[in-house]
């Protein structure tokens, strides 16, 4: 059995949660939260229904490697929540919660990931782990400048 890790991740956002959620509820949109060296592309034909049940295809890069991802909409529970599964992916496991809570003045986002990697921990503390962290640094800029104080 593989060794899970756990990536959580939580910002304010000066935005009511409906103002918010919109945006993450559309599947296209993890490519502007995507990097570019990634390459990601949703590869499902729009429009896309976001449900329990719901199945999106992606390809991207990790380092040199073109991948395709297979993700299952575990969860759904707009506004607040919903949860994503890698069903076909570079990892042996990827389950990806996303809460949205109204706080005071705004949202506070959280993503919560726990992954498993073919490798074990050296591969992770060598490539994965950067890699993951960068990944969500690269989120967490976007949605500063897409949702933050001084976002248009």
């Amino acid at each position: 059995m593989s060794k899970v890790y756990t990536l959580v991740r939580e910002q304010f956002l000066p935005r009511k949660v409906e103002d918010l959620f919109p945006f993450f509820a559309d599947a296209y949109n993890l490519e502007t939260l995507t990097p570019a060296w990634m390459h990601f592309k949703v590869l499902t034909p729009k429009p896309i229904e976001m449900k329990a049940g719901t199945l999106i295809d992606y390809k991207l890069r990790v380092r040199w490697l073109p991948l395709r991802w297979r993700t299952l909409i575990r969860a759904w529970e707009p506004p607040v929540r919903f949860v994503d599964e890698m069903l076909k992916g570079p990892y042996r496991q990827w389950v990806h919660e996303h809460t949205f809570t109204p706080v005071e003045g705004g949202t506070l986002c959280r993503d919560k990931v726990e992954y498993a990697v073919p490798g074990g921990e050296l591969i992770h503390q060598l490539l994965v782990k950067r890699d993951v962290e960068r990944i969500f640094d690269y989120r967490e800029k976007k949605m500063e400048e897409l949702f933050g104080a001084n976002a248009s």
